[in-house]
């Protein structure tokens, strides 16, 4: 007999994220441990810290890059002679 698709829909997805330890919110089952609760906190903390860090990383490159850009036409603005109207 050959293997059924599950028939949960998003049976796959739990497979597929379970083993990573990636809770899937909606998806996954609510827990009366509050040790288990403190940890999905701290993860998920975690998570956001790394995110934010990542997200200043973002902000910052694209700050310098419109700095470069602001320096650049500044430098073009010098050295080009001025256009007669």
């Amino acid at each position: 007999m050959p293997d059924q698709p599950p028939q949960d829909p998003f049976e796959l997805f739990r497979r597929l994220w379970g083993p990573l330890g990636v809770p899937i919110p909606g998806m996954a089952m609510p827990t009366l441990d509050p040790r288990e609760i403190d940890k999905r906190i701290a993860d998920l903390r975690s998570t956001e810290g790394w995110l934010n860090m990542n997200l200043n990383m973002v902000k910052f490159s694209i700050q310098g890059l419109e700095l470069q850009r602001a320096t650049l036409n500044a430098m073009r603005g010098v050295t080009e002679p001025p256009k007669k109207p």
